[in-house]
């Protein structure tokens, strides 16, 4: 990756559907050229996908957002819970973290009975021995990040 990757980076970041001409046009490239080196990115696993970010007042989903920190059974594999929570339903995000948990999990449950069968099928389908579990009471607006 060099200076131009990076900058792409960040502009999609602010912008994901920018178009190709106008992304080309910020880094002072042609549009295929721009589309090549997103290409690029996208196959080379730099870029993993494209999202749509809710504004947390506008989601009507309702229920609770949480965060659980995991520490696995010492015969559970990463990649053993990793698949085991793709099955398991409102998990959101899981992120390998370093520290005194495995995992730092980013969920959503109905009510608080939605949460303990969670929690219960943490522990009995994905290898979890331990977990902690915070709920989200709001979320703080931030400004747009980018790579520098």
């Amino acid at each position: 990756m060099d200076r131009l990757d990076r900058e792409i980076l960040g502009i999609l970041q602010q912008d994901a559907r920018i178009s190709y001409r106008d992304l080309g046009v910020r880094v002072g490239l042609s549009a295929n050229a721009a589309a090549d080196r997103v290409r690029r990115m996208r196959r080379d696993g730099v870029i993993r996908g494209f999202t749509v970010l809710i504004d947390p007042a506008a989601d009507t989903r309702g229920g609770l957002v949480v965060f659980i920190d995991v520490t696995l059974r010492l015969d559970t594999t990463n990649d053993a819970f990793e698949q085991a929570i793709t099955r398991l339903p409102g998990i959101t995000e899981a992120v390998h973290v370093t520290g005194a948990h495995d995992y730092l999990v980013r969920a959503r449950a109905a009510d608080p009975a939605a949460l303990d069968v969670l929690l219960r099928r943490l522990k009995t389908e994905a290898g979890v021995a331990q977990s902690s579990t915070r709920i989200a009471l709001r979320a703080a607006n931030r400004p747009d990040r980018t790579l520098s």
